[in-house]
């Protein structure tokens, strides 16, 4: 199942504008009337009926409710998709942990070497935003930067998680776009302000269900800005996988259902090419990754 939140066109409206005259405040505003839904190619699926006020308070239900869903799904209401907005699928997830330097590749084109234990830093929940909202670049960077990442999402709390039952805790994958601010992040050792500005973590557009992805370590993942191929690699070359990252990060902190790992970026980022290649106002970016889809976004200047 590819699982979402979405609002009606009209419940939708003035909430996530792409106008840049729009505040910034009200590109994050949160969402009125979300419900979670799947998506079923050019239909969501409504699944308000189920008593889930959202998609977090579904996957916290756990495997029961993700099978009550499946169950009820051929008869659940449809809605056109032309008809509704999508935000990110977990418009507020409890964390959004990101991981540093995790392809071999984009190590080599950083000049840095294989680390032996993951870098791990958080994104900021305020800086999400869903599909096809504007990404506003901030007056006070003039390095802003992109990265297509594969991350997954955790489908049950877990603390200490062996390594060998990792993937059980794993409800799907989604795409992440980890906007960075070079300036800013580069300018200290502590990452997490540099990539939260607001609108800085496109997410969505749904959770693919894990079930749907025979294997996340073989994934084609791409990106492009105007129509242009800036990004094209493969998830196999991962330097920590799914398991070892779910281990780790559960070590330190115990794990929530809701929670993103946003896995790294491939080769291909603005930081790494000669000469450096920094997003610019009115561009548009997609991000596909094979069997999730496509996650676009346009940029603005803040007003």
């Amino acid at each position: 199942m590819k699982l979402v939140t979405f609002s009606t066109r009209a419940e939708a409206a003035g909430t996530q504008s792409k106008d840049p005259a729009t505040s910034v405040a009200s590109a994050t505003l949160g969402i009125d009337n979300p419900t979670p839904g799947v998506l079923l190619d050019n239909e969501v699926a409504d699944l308000s009926s189920l008593g889930y006020p959202t998609l977090l308070k579904l996957i916290e239900a756990g495997k029961p409710a993700l099978e009550e869903v499946a169950a009820k799904l051929p008869k659940a209401s449809r809605i056109p998709l032309s008809a509704v907005t999508l935000h990110a699928p977990i418009p507020r997830p409890p964390r959004v942990f990101a991981i540093g330097l995790n392809y071999h590749k984009h190590a080599v084109e950083s000049n840095l070497p294989v680390q032996k234990v993951p870098t791990v830093f958080l994104k900021l929940s305020s800086s999400v935003i869903g599909p096809d909202v504007s990404i506003i670049l901030p007056k006070i960077s003039t390095e802003p930067d992109y990265e297509a990442e594969f991350a997954f999402v955790i489908g049950k709390p877990g603390y200490q998680i062996p390594l060998e039952f990792a993937m059980d805790y794993v409800l799907g994958y989604t795409i992440v776009n980890d906007v960075s601010a070079r300036d800013i992040q580069l300018s200290t050792s502590q990452w997490n302000l540099g990539k939260s500005f607001p609108t800085f973590t496109p997410i969505g557009p749904s959770i693919t269900t894990a079930d749907e992805v025979s294997d996340p370590h073989n994934l084609r993942i791409s990106l492009t800005i105007n129509g242009e191929t800036l990004q094209d690699s493969n998830t196999s070359d991962l330097i920590f996988k799914i398991p070892a990252l779910i281990a780790y990060i559960s070590s330190i902190t115990p794990l929530e259902a809701g929670d993103i790992v946003s896995t790294g970026t491939p080769e291909g980022v603005g930081l790494g090419r000669t000469p450096k290649r920094w997003l610019k106002p009115n561009e548009e970016i997609v991000i596909t990754i094979e069997k999730l889809g496509s996650l676009r976004n346009s940029t603005i200047a803040e007003p």
